[in-house]
């Protein structure tokens, strides 16, 4: 696993929930995936890694601007 493939839309949303769950240090590389639906999110910001409070904050971030 790469951070490549967790933030690729092309990955499988089944591969990003293994990621979410065995992979720590690549969950906040999921955050950046269009693909990642409300409930992986939730799981990964309940779940915490490094780097997920400042991509979940970019993200937050970016929604408000739209």
């Amino acid at each position: 696993m790469t951070p490549s493939v967790a933030c690729s839309p092309d990955t499988p949303i089944e591969v990003l929930w293994h990621i979410a769950q065995h992979a720590p240090e690549l969950r906040r590389w999921l955050i950046a995936n269009p693909r990642a639906d409300a409930a992986l999110l939730e799981f990964i910001s309940q779940t915490g890694g490094p780097g997920v409070k400042r991509a979940l904050a970019v993200l937050l971030e970016s929604m408000e601007e739209e």
